[in-house]
């Protein structure tokens, strides 16, 4: 099977049976790669691949065209020892800036969003074991947050027109996380490809 265009590929969310009815970023790597046609290519590191797949899925179509570029850097990605490294990086990522960035939106889990902001980069995963208080916390007061609101709404006569005021307060919130985690997995693609030009 003829590799693909790169100029022209439209990349897709979901998993496809085949190019002709679609190509999400890891499936279009392993069609560059010469392998069998999945979004599980062998040639990919699985941190790499992991996020790759999750961050195609959540991207606006538009949006999803930046990850292109990324398709040969994918290639021969595979390397053990960078992908502990990688995936505590990634783990500090979305424990300590993602999720304290939607949680410090709510007046009552400002507390639990700078706690979890503090959490230092680990080292290894016995460091990560060590923010699980924390988390735990951060979670079970945004579940009771998360309750209180449901309450609140079923007896709110307006609550269509509140959602919609809720969702283009949340609008800045998620496009400065979406360039975040965007900016994050380029680079992560883009060291582990230096990383593989300098064996």
């Amino acid at each position: 099977m003829r590799g693909p265009d790169l100029g022209t590929l439209v990349l897709a969310r979901g998993g496809h049976p085949s190019p002709s009815q679609g190509v999400c970023l890891l499936e279009a790597v392993s069609w560059l790669a010469g392998e069998p046609f999945s979004d599980h290519p062998e040639c990919v590191s699985p941190v790499l691949a992991a996020f790759g797949r999750a961050l195609n899925d959540a991207l606006p179509d538009a949006e999803r065209q930046r990850l292109l570029p990324l398709v040969p850097l994918l290639v021969g990605s595979v390397d053990p020892v960078a992908d502990q490294v990688d995936g505590l990086v990634c783990a500090h990522f979305f424990v300590s800036v993602w999720t304290p960035a939607w949680l410090g939106l709510v007046p009552g889990l400002a507390f639990h969003a700078g706690a979890l902001r503090a959490l230092p980069e680990p080292g290894s995963l016995d460091d990560v074991a060590l923010w699980v208080p924390t988390i735990h916390a951060a979670r079970d007061a945004a579940w009771a947050a998360a309750g209180d609101a449901a309450w609140a709404a079923t007896r709110d006569a307006t609550w269509a027109a509140a959602w919609a005021a809720t969702r283009a307060a949340l609008k800045p919130t998620s496009d400065d996380l979406r360039e975040r985690t965007i900016d994050l997995y380029t680079r992560l693609v883009q060291h582990r490809a230096d990383r593989q030009g300098d064996r």
